[in-house]
């Protein structure tokens, strides 16, 4: 594992330079890789499909036709979008002649150990080639094949393409993940994607910086004054469309001024969609579901808890409380009580009248994600490219000395200039 990063750290400071126009011919060869060898991969994938798993498991593992366009679509986009290393996004006029600017630029190397579904190493890997960083990545056991099999032909097509030697490896074991964590002379950054405790887990055996990725506990708050057939489409799209995503809803949050109204219309509904409800004390007794054990629940299966409030301050409050920071919405035609759940609610993305499902990098126009951070510092929501950035300072000088300004022979003039000078 030490020499695998050591080539990493190595292929890091070669990507960091490559232009636009050599990481695209990479991720045009990819994609079309990829679908070359399409029939590999899905037999990889049969392999890993074999193993007993649970139904919502083995839809995130399953790797067909529809999965390989999504992540050719998401390489394509990637293509589209602009060059984000070298941006200039600050620059100062210290004195005459001495200019400082803040440019962006790579992290480095990137770990990122990420669960069961093997359309995430795709995205995972096209993102840090667009950004220019090398990646390490270890997926979920599960899809050892299926992963061994995308990371060969990836990997191949971008060293054909011009990415150097050891640019992206996969590695396979749990003992590659330990060792990975004592590695903090060669990696920059590990980006867990798994159960908060996982994430936990790594934050605690590792000096290296961990980009947190907690469980996705998301709330669909119906408002008394919201349009009753939309807020039924987006809490059923919300629940339903996906329910073993992070960005999916796992708690229903609707006004008691509902109850006699929307709410009957809800249950039938979920009832029809196969989802099971828990409920507090109110659905409990009048809808004869079970209670709800621990409001701060990630199901990922078809499973939801429903919740009767008195308002929209006592929502807020239950979302502060018992979500992960990750992502809630708010059904409502009231634009003020809107603006004061996007203002109130500690997410990462807030949303009104609409699915918790947008919240995803392909989504939001980033080309994919690496994962949803519910962390304040770096990268917040979908990881995109500016996640995988950093930014270093180049200052242009004409011979000028710190010892002229400390004795006051000139003074600092501290100019802000449009980056576009």
């Amino acid at each position: 594992m030490t020499d695998e990063a050591r080539l990493a750290k190595s292929a890091s400071h070669k990507m960091a330079t490559l232009d636009s126009g050599v990481k695209n011919k990479a991720l045009e060869a990819i994609a079309k890789a990829l679908k070359k060898e399409s029939a590999k991969i899905f037999e990889a994938n049969g392999e890993d499909l074999k193993n007993d798993c649970p139904d919502t498991l083995r839809k995130r593992l399953k790797f067909g036709e529809d999965k390989l366009k999504d992540v050719t679509d998401g390489i394509k986009s990637l293509i589209n979008l602009p060059e984000p290393v070298g941006r200039t996004n600050l620059h100062t006029t210290l004195d005459d002649g001495l200019e400082l600017y803040r440019v962006t630029c790579p992290i480095g190397v990137i770990g990122v150990i990420f669960e069961s579904r093997p359309d995430a190493l795709v995205q995972i890997a096209s993102l840090c080639l667009k950004s220019g960083n090398a990646v390490l990545l270890k997926g979920g056991s599960e899809a050892l094949n299926t992963n061994k099999a995308l990371a060969e032909v990836i990997y191949n097509a971008g060293v054909k393409a011009g990415l150097p030697d050891g640019w992206l490896y996969l590695m396979t074991t749990r003992e590659d993940v330990n060792e990975m964590l004592g590695l903090n002379s060669y990696i920059d950054l590990i980006i867990p994607r798994g159960s908060n405790e996982f994430v936990q887990y790594i934050m605690q055996h590792t000096s290296i910086p961990v980009l947190g990725h907690a469980d996705g506990v998301c709330h669909t708050y119906i408002n008394e004054f919201c349009d009753p057939q939309l807020a039924l489409k987006v809490a059923l799209d919300a629940k339903t469309q996906y329910v073993s995503v992070c960005n999916c809803t796992e708690t229903i949050i609707v006004d008691r001024a509902l109850e006699s109204t929307l709410l009957q219309q809800l249950v039938i509904e979920l009832a029809k969609a196969n989802v099971k409800i828990y409920g507090d004390d109110y659905m409990a007794d009048r809808f004869n579901c079970e209670r709800v054990g621990n409001w701060h629940c990630e199901y990922l299966d078809y499973k939801v808890s429903i919740k009767i409030v008195d308002g929209i301050d006592e929502a807020i409050d239950h979302i502060n409380t018992y979500g992960s920071g990750h992502t809630d919405a708010i059904i409502t035609e009231n634009k003020e009580l809107a603006e004061k759940f996007m203002q109130s609610v500690d997410s990462a993305s807030v949303m009104v009248n609409c699915s918790t499902r947008f919240a995803d990098g392909f989504r939001y126009g980033f080309g994919a994600e690496v994962g949803i951070s519910t962390s304040k510092i770096h990268a917040r929501g979908p990881v995109g490219l500016e996640g995988l950035l950093s930014y270093k300072y180049r200052l242009i000088g004409h011979g000028d000395i710190v010892a002229d300004y400390a004795q006051g022979r000139k003074q600092f003039k501290h100019i802000s200039r449009s980056i576009t000078e």
